[in-house]
């Protein structure tokens, strides 16, 4: 029987693609006593909302992850804490980047001390592969609220709250996909734009990363990184799955864009190994004073070890890709 059955839980950004399908899947198959969804915007909650019919166990905060107060009053009698809010645009962080510091790093600082007063027992954060050796502002502030959450397990050391992180890729159908665009763009009869025609990129389905959050508050004791083990992908195999044929051109990559994507660093393989079968990484913390233990399955990676779309060992086919897109993601 998992933690999550009949317990209250809450979830930040809980209006976002992943959000929504943490939910369903949560009302479905956990029957959760209370789901508390926190987020700033109201028509985005009137939205999801009426998507759920306004289900009896769901409660709904307007409230910002700037504003501590208002954290710890959705908290209350909270028993596990998904952390999905943040602003995520790399361009638009590049303009303002304060207000992602205020949000994502002070904001990420305030849940935490949230969940710790309010008694809350695991909270898992959610991360980016953006965040792994930084380029941009958007990564840097996730690098930062990442290692906020794993050393907030020293801060939290005499109290019963743990703090985990997932950092995963590119989610195949989230708000923001490019699939809808080049979908458009073929059958108007239009060139495909690609930043690089070189770039690489790991591919992670909603349902994919809405399992992950779930096994990692079943396998955490605080203080872990959990990295899904997942195949890549050619951009431009990614292109030809959406709109076979079609004519593609370089556009070159934005400013803050990687031609690969990193997951984990070489300086964080030194700490990874692999556990649940094969099927995830963990970066295990530097130091660890609250009790950590390495894991019961853990599997060290091989010396000089890290994980990047161009050096992975998995790739996905074009029609394996084609697949995926007609699936429900």
């Amino acid at each position: 029987m998992s933690i999550l059955e009949g317990s209250s839980i809450l979830v930040t950004g809980g209006t976002g693609s992943f959000g929504k399908a943490f939910i369903t899947r949560l009302l479905e198959d956990y029957n959760p006593k209370r789901v508390v969804i926190i987020s700033r915007d109201e028509l985005k909650q009137w939205e999801v909302r009426a998507q759920f019919k306004d289900d009896p166990r769901l409660r709904w905060f307007i409230g910002d992850i700037r504003d501590l107060d208002r954290l710890k009053r959705a908290m209350h009698n909270v028993d596990y804490v998904v952390h999905a809010a943040a602003l995520k645009q790399v361009d638009t962080a590049e303009y303002n980047p304060f207000e992602f510091v205020k949000t994502n790093v002070l904001g990420s600082q305030n849940v935490i001390e949230a969940a710790i007063d309010s008694g809350v027992k695991k909270v898992v954060a959610l991360s980016t592969d953006k965040a792994s050796s930084p380029i941009n502002l958007y990564g840097a502030t996730k690098l930062t609220a990442d290692k906020l959450f794993i050393t907030g397990n020293h801060y939290a050391a005499a109290y019963e709250t743990r703090f985990a992180v997932v950092r995963y890729g590119n989610v195949m159908g989230s708000r923001g996909s490019i699939i809808p665009k080049f979908r458009a763009l073929q059958e108007a009869g239009e060139s495909l734009p690609i930043t690089d025609l070189r770039c690489t990129r790991f591919l992670i389905t909603l349902p994919q990363a809405v399992q992950m959050v779930l096994d990692t508050f079943e396998l955490m004791q605080g203080g872990e990184l959990l990295v899904p083990r997942i195949p890549s992908m050619k951009v431009t195999d990614l292109a030809q799955a959406i709109a076979p044929g079609a004519k593609m051109h370089d556009i070159g990559l934005r400013p803050g864009e990687k031609l690969h994507e990193e997951m984990i660093s070489p300086e964080e393989g030194r700490r990874a190994v692999i556990v649940h079968d094969g099927k995830y990484f963990v970066i295990q913390p530097d130091l660890a004073t609250w009790g950590y233990q390495p894991p019961a399955d853990g599997k060290p990676v091989e010396d000089g070890f890290h994980f990047s779309s161009d050096n992975n060992d998995q790739w996905f086919t074009i029609e394996q890709i084609r697949e995926i897109l007609e699936s429900d993601v």
